[in-house]
């Protein structure tokens, strides 16, 4: 049968190509003396198919695959893995947190134990690599290949028993009970952190906010000024127009010919206030009207002198958020509550 492979293989090689190494397994893989293959065994080479034969790009690693190299043993509930470090050839075991315990910082410690341990990486079956994120739990489910400088170890766990359902709620109990008495001894640390964080936040939005306030207060001094002006202008025309009705009444003309015209005067003063009212969508008042103005002068002197509104909105909105968390931090009676309901309470 391997003959057969080997000939299946050679037919898609390409023509004066390098002859691609062998996929093998069986006894050929698990001949060994003190650690080391046999001479006379052939040498195996597992690589990982990324492509073409053509080019390949990689680094081989020699399998062996001896069934006593890497163990799984659960001690007091915990897996301890035991394997071979290279350098010294010494049995190390390393005990392995399940939950917390990654595979990254599970390679970072066989790394560590051996400064001769230049590569340590983990396939699956299928010959992906492991991501480093995962959780040791989750590699302990299924086999897996440890890959420690160039040898490969086919690593089989043990089957756990499956815990009962009552002893599954009694584990997640103590859980439970271990999380509040975690949260119970370090809740005030944490408090302390965290104000600490939100007055340094606070700090440093209000540094960057007193520019932008300094130059809206200028800018409002202005817009101030110039509404107030126009406000003084409207009252002098108004205080100009009686004074000329009153004159041409009593010194000009009579009041059978003026008295037509301020009833036109008044209907045409009727119209602009519906067309402010168009325009705006907003009734005629005074109070209104002014604070219209206001804007519309700031927002023209703002695009002159090039004050971002936006971010000075944005820093405004911060401060006020950093501000509320501060003050429900330090009411620690009000912490669990939703923040709608300490509004309704104050």
């Amino acid at each position: 049968m391997l003959s057969g492979l080997g000939r299946a293989v050679r037919s898609g090689w390409p023509r004066g190509g390098r002859q691609p190494p062998v996929l093998l397994c069986g006894r050929a893989a698990r001949g060994r003396r003190g650690g080391r293959p046999l001479p006379s065994a052939p040498q195996v080479w597992l690589w990982k198919h990324t492509g073409a034969w053509r080019e390949q790009v990689g680094a081989p690693y020699r399998a062996l695959v001896p069934s006593d190299e890497v163990t799984i043993d659960y001690r007091h509930g915990l897996p301890m893995i035991t394997l071979t470090l290279p350098t010294r050839s010494e049995r190390c075991q390393f005990t392995i947190k399940p939950v917390v315990t990654t595979v990254e910082a599970f390679l970072q410690d066989v790394q560590r134990e051996d400064k001769g341990v230049e590569r340590a990486e983990v396939f699956a079956t299928d010959g992906c690599k492991v991501c480093g994120a995962t959780s040791m739990e989750v590699l302990l489910r299924n086999d897996f290949t440890l890959v420690i400088n160039n040898i490969a170890y086919c690593v089989s766990p043990p089957v756990k028993d499956k815990l009962s359902s009552e002893h599954a709620t009694e584990m997640e109990d103590i859980k439970s009970l271990v999380h509040r008495l975690y949260v119970a001894l370090h809740l005030e640390d944490h408090h302390v952190r965290k104000e600490r964080e939100l007055l340094r936040k606070l700090d440093h939005l209000k540094e960057e906010l007193l520019p932008l306030e300094q130059m809206k207060a200028r800018i409002a001094v202005n817009a101030n000024a110039k509404t107030t002006r126009l406000l003084w202008i409207g009252l002098a025309l108004m205080s100009t127009q009686g004074g000329a009705l009153a004159w041409l009444t009593w010194w000009v003309y009579s009041w059978d010919i003026m008295e037509p015209v301020t009833y036109f005067i008044t209907y045409g003063s009727a119209m602009a206030f519906y067309a402010y009212f168009i325009l705006t969508k907003q009734d005629y008042i005074y109070s209104d009207a002014r604070d219209r103005q206001f804007l519309h002068y700031f927002y023209r002197k703002c695009k002159k002198q090039h004050f971002n509104v936006e971010r000075y909105n944005q820093l405004k909105e911060n401060i006020a958020e950093a501000e509320e968390s501060l003050r429900r931090l330090r009411q620690t009676l009000q912490l669990r509550l939703p923040v709608q309901e300490i509004k309704d309470k104050d």
